[in-house]
């Protein structure tokens, strides 16, 4: 039971309204297939997504060949204290901004950047100008042996970086990523992180609902 004095951010974007599909994967869509006003007997809908839609999480088997899968994570890993940063850069996360924050092993690493302040993560067109994560950044959280790094938008990397350096350089050192989410409403702190992703046998990643307890 959450705590009466505990106060729940909700950090997903809604599918559909406010996910962003990035140009390299299946586009989601939703399709009402059965109608209570066409006179059947419930409404029913039809999901075309890939495991990467709107809020979700990267698993390493997303980019290392023997990578650890979903299955490889219990259900309580996905439950961790949380860091939120703010990061004032306009175009991406450097260590610079990272200096003097409380980072503890193994838990989590969220960023809140203008992709959060100006609606960019929520606004449900892809933008190639979004703040992304450098590939200091995530040399920093592997060397602070960060748990899970969390960006608010659809992809860690630089627009156009077909090496996806700086998810290689997280998944490669066993550190899950948490893409998609809103921080816009979020001040920075200290968290518990909650982000269950849906338990899909096998998966490099998943769709996931993510908050914030405090």
């Amino acid at each position: 039971m959450i705590d009466k004095d505990e106060f729940i951010y909700d950090i997903s974007v809604a599918l559909g309204a406010e996910s962003i599909d990035h140009p390299t994967i299946p586009k989601y869509s939703r399709e009402l297939v059965l109608k209570l006003k066409d006179g059947q007997h419930c409404n029913l809908s039809r999901l075309a997504m890939c495991t990467h839609s709107g809020t979700h999480v990267d698993m390493p088997s997303h980019f290392v060949s023997d990578g650890k899968t979903l299955d490889d994570y219990p259900a309580d890993t996905w439950i961790l204290p949380a860091q939120v940063a703010n990061i004032e850069h306009p175009e991406a996360i450097y260590p610079s901004e990272l200096e003097g924050l409380d980072i503890r092993v193994g838990n989590a690493l969220l960023f809140k950047t203008n992709n959060s302040r100006t609606g960019r993560c929520a606004s449900g067109v892809f933008s190639e100008g979004y703040v992304f994560l450098s590939r200091e950044a995530a040399d920093l959280c592997v060397r602070e042996k960060v748990g899970l790094v969390g960006i608010d938008y659809v992809t860690v990397d630089k627009h156009a970086d077909s090496a996806y350096t700086t998810h290689h350089i997280l998944l490669g050192n066993g550190i899950r990523i948490l893409e998609g989410i809103n921080l816009k409403d979020v001040p920075p702190g200290r968290y518990t992180l909650i982000c269950l992703p849906l338990k899909i046998k096998g998966a490099e990643g998943a769709p996931a609902r993510a908050i914030l307890l405090r």
